[in-house]
């Protein structure tokens, strides 16, 4: 599948109202993608800079629309993945001053902007692509469960909840890997991976039969070709909305070592603060027992989303306290390094 988002285009990012917190999307491809961006659309935060609010990404203007931008831009990328994935009517004005401007549309909504009645006419009067990074394949199917049957090293960021970090710890894994001379590859699940990698099965877009073998397909695809494989995790297994997807993932990959992700200081399933998260111990002990009647795996590792913390001694004390709870080696990846994860998985 090809991505807009790995070719050095200049890049607007769309995160009205939600930036940085709520834009995970646009995070990733300003952290990871190889694209140059021109600036961040934020009417809430105009006038200010990207390096104002999150210090370790690449910094941009933020501006209250697309037509405030002054240099050219290749294309506007939707940077919000709201719950349900719908198109939000209030983005359209940029949407649309972005297509008469000759720019092509990414994004990873469920929401397929191909099938809107007055953008799709107006992206082809113009010459442009829309982008619909979450639509799936047509020919994909069941799982065969062979995905063991490779030659790499196979393993899964599993979360406590969604948008604990599943994407960006897979990621760095994946960078550590390869600092110490492995050769490692992300397995893309989801929109943020597949703009910023260039390939990929949007998994939670996938006809829920087809899942486990839309993961299954992927490690087949590269995995005689690479030492480690890391696949990119979704949701959780007690989400009241989004478990299936994450059960999808695990059967699918059948993956020799998983990496518990989880977000310091929360309590309660993000949007359903009814459903309050279970003891660490109780996600390990459903992953694994989860898998063994499949194919045998552990928990090898955690990493610890510490962005609530002011102060890295701080954080190195509520890591510390993960990975006792854990019982395994943890870290946060983002705020220190991965080493100790891709030690974990190497032994």
């Amino acid at each position: 599948m090809h991505s807009p988002t790995n070719d050095g285009r200049r890049l607007a990012i769309l995160a009205h109202e939600k930036f940085p917190e709520r834009a995970k999307t646009a995070l990733g491809v300003m952290r990871y993608a190889d694209d140059e961006i021109v600036a961040v659309l934020d009417h809430t935060q105009a006038g200010t800079r990207v390096t104002d609010h999150v210090p370790d990404v690449r910094d941009a203007p933020i501006v209250d629309s697309f037509e405030a931008i002054e240099e050219p831009v290749d294309a506007l990328l939707i940077g919000i993945a709201p719950i349900g994935g719908g198109f939000e009517e209030r983005w359209r004005p940029d949407v649309r001053a972005a297509i008469e401007a000759g720019c092509d549309v990414i994004a990873g909504l469920h929401y397929f902007l191909n099938d809107d009645k007055e953008l799709a006419p107006l992206a082809a009067e113009h010459g442009v692509d829309l982008v619909d990074v979450r639509k799936p394949k047509e020919d994909l199917t069941v799982a065969k469960g062979v995905a063991d049957e490779v030659d790499a090293h196979v393993a899964l960021t599993v979360g406590t909840d969604c948008s604990v970090g599943k994407m960006t710890v897979a990621l760095e894994t994946v960078h550590a890997a390869q600092a110490a001379g492995i050769d490692a590859a992300l397995i893309p699940t989801g929109q943020t991976g597949i703009m910023i990698e260039g390939w990929g099965n949007p998994i939670d877009r996938v006809i829920s039969d087809f899942t486990a073998g839309a993961v299954e397909e992927m490690i087949l695809e590269i995995g005689d070709d690479h030492d480690l494989l890391v696949v990119e995790g979704q949701g959780t297994i007690i989400h009241p909305a989004y478990s299936a997807v994450t059960c999808g993932i695990l059967h699918g990959s059948m993956a020799d070592s998983l990496i518990l992700c989880h977000v310091a200081g929360r309590e309660a399933i993000h949007g359903y603060e009814d459903v309050t998260l279970p003891p660490i111990d109780t996600y390990v002990n459903l992953y694994e027992s989860l898998a063994e009647p499949l194919f045998e795996t552990s928990v090898v590792a955690g990493a610890l989303n510490t962005r609530s913390i002011e102060t890295d001694t701080e954080a190195v004390e509520a890591v510390d306290a993960f990975a006792e709870e854990l019982g395994v080696p943890a870290t946060d990846p983002v705020r220190f390094n991965a080493d100790a994860i891709v030690e974990a998985i190497t032994e």
